[in-house]
């Protein structure tokens, strides 16, 4: 991994209504340079576009759910129903400077295809998921002896929308396999904090809740 990219700081604004927003989302936030083209894939109900407005970012989505794309659109953001699965491949190369995959990786079909479709359609990519190597899904496997469930992943088994799980460790190894930069890398907590930054891989896939990557495509133009 290279070394750590400088974070840009929050606008005052969005930091006095912090508390209004998700740690990962925040995170997101502060990666992205203002004025950059993104597009979130899963954007669910649109909160991250709505923290991307505030710092100048033109943000569009594209959602899977009907009733999310519908929630999107009624807060006036620019989200159509898609795919991420099918519908990455009818982007052209280098349409966004970021494209995002919030907490939807371990839900697609393809994991692999999808996220290097995302760094074909954009310069950089930034992912985050849910780390299924965290020491409570561990514990719930050894002690409990049934799929883990969390605040953050409360479906059970038969019905969760996860087909892959993944860990941060698993992640890391995929981007090696495939030949990605990770420009930077961000565990958080079960508070949404980052863990601290120096802390070796194991670490972090024992007590990351979650994992943010900054992603881009090695010997692409930055």
């Amino acid at each position: 991994m290279s070394a750590e990219q400088q974070i840009l700081p929050l606008p005052r604004v969005a930091l006095q209504d912090a508390s209004n927003y998700r740690g990962d989302h925040l995170l997101v936030a502060q990666m992205i340079a203002r004025g950059s083209k993104v597009i979130d894939v899963g954007c669910g109900d649109g909160d991250l576009l709505q923290l991307l407005e505030t710092r100048g970012i033109d943000g569009r989505g594209i959602e899977l759910s009907r009733e999310g794309v519908n929630h999107c659109v009624a807060k006036g953001l620019a989200v159509v129903q898609g795919d991420a699965d099918t519908d990455l491949v009818n982007y052209p190369d280098d349409s966004f400077d970021y494209v995002i995959l919030s907490q939807t990786l371990q839900a697609t079909r393809q994991p692999r295809v999808v996220l290097e479709n995302l760094l074909r359609i954009g310069r950089r990519a930034i992912v985050s998921f849910p780390n299924f190597g965290f020491w409570k899904m561990r514990l719930q496997l050894l002690v409990g002896g049934h799929m883990p469930r969390t605040e953050n992943l409360p479906a059970t088994w038969y019905d969760t929308p996860n087909i892959h799980f993944c860990t941060i460790k698993d992640f890391v190894q995929l981007c090696d396999e495939i030949n990605v930069n990770v420009e930077r890398a961000v565990a958080l907590d079960l508070h949404g904090r980052p863990l601290r930054l120096n802390a070796p891989w194991w670490f972090w896939n024992m007590f990351g809740e979650q994992g943010v990557f900054l992603l881009s495509r090695a010997g692409k133009i930055r």
